[in-house]
């Protein structure tokens, strides 16, 4: 159905309404109304990394896991089962007559939020620090969700409207700033690209004040998003961000007048409360009925759209409950946990050898957990595997596991009545009596997340450094002490200081939140039944820069993310070891595309990421580090040698300037083509120098 048709039917039912009913329709709760055969719908479902929060879904891995697969074409996949999945349980549970929160096809995702400070607890819920990789990635994951048919299959909605990534403890009251060069070149790209490339049906705003304005009312935010790109879907608030205009920001004195700003300003769907409130605020003469029904049709062709209204339904109707969990979705978790997990080190001790590597000690907090396996906004997974469980598995029969826990994720004992560090002994042992160590360690989503998720040391949700938690640090010294090859197992959503482990394990695999069957995948690296191939979508820095780094409150992107930041990270973005030994050994290039030639001079078969980077070399508005503008996931045999044409982003041969307007670039620009980003010491990492090509024009 067209968004025409749908308006049209959408403004016909409205104007049947009475003002109290288009009213009740603008809560997330909407409720029945039964004589005119509108149905209860409740607009709050989230699909992160699988359906969330409402029952059984498969379990992907974090989304910033995902992004780490550079692979938008994976992604659309992903995608694509995540809708199937959400119109599977739509369908069975609304035939029911359930129609309770997380049960709809209105999925609150992606979150398109820039990743711009390695202390923010959400940035695991977005596609890392880079506009381009998070735009083309939410572009694909959009697309999927919608589908391609005559009605939408969801409906997705782009998050959180705009610059906002922490700190959480402040984000009801924050009033962030950011220049006009850094929201044209970086805060705002990827929404613009969802609403104009990907057509997303629904935008929702953050919570906190940009230049004075609370997002889910800024003029000068909509004023961009319905009038310069044209948007012609719904806004949504996030979640009782309404209610901060009075009792957080202060920019207005009571409920009513938050209704009259929000609703006014065009924010047409309430995640809370507030809007409760509507009927007051038109009987005192703030708003009128056109603002009602205004964002009531917006609401309405939304699921018009969907095929929830009227007689014509949706193609999708069909989709049987059976696609849950079905074995094509949990092979594509499992391919995608597989792509997403980054080698950071390897001295050469991985891949294990099941048949050789004898006695195998498993340590480590997160070696046995199930949460360090889903990340937050989770589904609930009907099986899951953690990393010592896929292990064993895998080497049942062969090598002997041993394990031990270690240590608590972050108190300073497992058990309450015992000592302090109880399980560090026991630890010891277990290193002691193996030939190889596979040390598992890192956070989970009661370390990092969103506000209110969490407790302990950490602040409302983000980190205040970068470390370990202490009792792990303590772990990693004495079990490396013993002096036996070790592998440390990264497990968590966001950049960490492992710099210990840089210097004195044999290796380093990061394995982010793999999904509740990561362990398998994370288990088949170790051990060489396949290759790692991710890549970071963030920069690992070293704990003292953050001493470097702008303040967390400052959003000014100067000395921050690969593009900016002028020193020596622990790992560079785009980096990530394979298997394989893959070069580049030759690049020609235009405006339009890069043809990279590639061999793996390695005796494995892998996956591995062809990156390319552009600096403009005389624009005094260009980022001083080469940007990222194109990537393509390719597999090499071992010996292969091959040509691979990528596609180069036409904005990378653009500035922004000072007052925000994006104009042409210098003419002269350096492309640089490789297995990772043109870092000063990229061959020192990879061992290899990228090639480099040169465009003018």
């Amino acid at each position: 159905m067209t968004r025409e048709r749908a308006k049209q039917l959408a403004e016909a039912l409205v104007g049947r309404m009475t003002p109290e009913e288009k009213a009740s329709q603008l809560r997330f709760d909407a409720p029945a109304i039964d004589r005119l055969g509108i149905p209860a719908y409740n607009w709050w479902n989230e699909a992160l990394h699988g359906v969330a929060r409402g029952g059984t879904a498969t379990s992907f891995p974090q989304a910033i896991g995902m992004a780490a697969m550079f692979d938008d074409e994976l992604l659309f996949r992903i995608g694509t089962a995540i809708g199937d999945e959400a119109r599977a349980r739509y369908n069975a549970l609304s035939r029911e007559g359930d129609r309770d929160i997380y049960h709809g096809l209105t999925m609150w995702s992606p979150n398109v939020t820039l990743f711009r400070d390695p202390r923010w607890g959400r940035g695991q819920e977005t596609y890392g620090e880079d506009p381009y990789l998070t735009a083309r990635l939410g572009t694909a994951f959009v697309r999927a969700l919608q589908g391609d048919g005559e009605t939408l299959k969801t409906a997705a909605c782009a998050k959180h409207f705009a610059v906002h990534s922490g700190p959480e403890a402040l984000r009801h009251s924050f009033n962030a700033h950011a220049s006009e060069k850094d929201l044209a070149e970086t805060y705002l790209p990827a929404f613009r690209a969802l609403v104009q490339d990907a057509g997303v049906e629904a935008v929702m705003g953050a919570y906190n004040r940009l230049d004075d304005e609370p997002c889910c009312a800024s003029r000068k935010l909509m004023g961009l998003l319905r009038g310069d790109w044209g948007f012609e879907g719904h806004f949504v608030s996030d979640c009782w961000a309404i209610r901060d205009f009075h009792e957080n920001h202060k920019v207005t004195a009571a409920p009513v007048e938050s209704v009259q700003l929000a609703l006014r300003s065009g924010c047409d769907l309430n995640c809370g409360c507030t809007y409760e409130h509507i009927m007051h605020a038109l009987e005192l003469g703030m708003i009128s009925e056109e603002d009602i029904t205004r964002s009531a049709v917006r609401v309405f062709t939304t699921r018009f759209r969907l095929g929830l209204l009227g007689d014509e339904g949706s193609e999708y109707d069909a989709v049987p409950y059976t696609v849950v969990e079905c074995d094509e979705h949990l092979a594509l978790a499992k391919k995608a946990a597989l792509e997403s997990c980054v080698l950071l080190k390897n001295d050469g001790i991985l891949p294990l050898d099941a048949a050789t590597c004898g006695t195998v000690g498993v340590i480590g907090p997160n070696a046995n957990s199930r949460r360090a396996l889903i990340g937050n906004y989770h589904g609930t997974a009907s099986r899951y595997v953690t990393v010592l469980e896929g292990i064993q598995d895998l080497t049942a029969g062969r090598c002997r596991i041993l394990y031990s826990e270690g240590c608590s994720l972050w108190a300073d004992r497992v058990e309450p009545l015992a000592l302090a560090n109880d399980r560090l002994t026991e630890a010891v042992t277990v290193a002691k009596a193996s030939d190889t160590v596979i040390l598992v360690l890192g956070l989970d989503e009661t370390l990092e997340g969103e506000e209110g998720d969490t407790g302990n040391s950490y602040s409302s949700g983000d980190k205040t450094d970068l470390l370990l938690p202490e009792p792990q640090r303590l772990l990693l010294e004495r079990v490396l002490a013993v002096g036996k090859p070790t592998v440390l197992v990264l497990m968590a959503g966001s950049a960490m200081d492992v710099s210990a482990a840089e210097k004195n394990a044999g290796a380093v695999l990061l394995s982010w939140y793999p999904g509740a069957g990561g362990g398998r995948a994370v288990a088949e690296l170790l051990f060489g039944v396949e290759s790692p191939s991710g890549k970071l979508p963030v920069t690992f820095y070293r704990n003292e820069a953050l001493a470097e780094l702008p303040a967390f409150t400052d959003y000014s992107m100067a000395g921050r993310t690969y593009r900016y930041y002028p020193g020596e990270p622990l790992y560079p973005f785009g980096y990530g070891l394979t298997y394989g030994d893959c070069r580049v050994t030759a690049v020609s290039a235009d405006r339009e595309k890069a043809l990279v030639t590639a061999r793996n001079d390695g005796a494995r078969d892998t996956e591995d990421v062809i990156e390319l980077y552009l600096r403009d070399e005389e624009s005094p508005f260009a980022p001083p580090n080469p940007i990222l503008c194109g990537f393509r996931r390719i597999r090499l045999a071992a010996g292969e040698e091959k040509s691979f044409p990528v596609p180069i982003d036409p904005a990378a041969f653009t500035v922004v300037t000072d007052a925000g307007e994006r104009i042409p670039g210098s003419g002269h620009w350096t492309l640089y083509a490789g297995f990772g980003g043109p870092d000063k010491r990229t061959g020192a990492l990879t061992g290899h120098e990228a090639r480099t090509a040169r465009i003018s024009g």
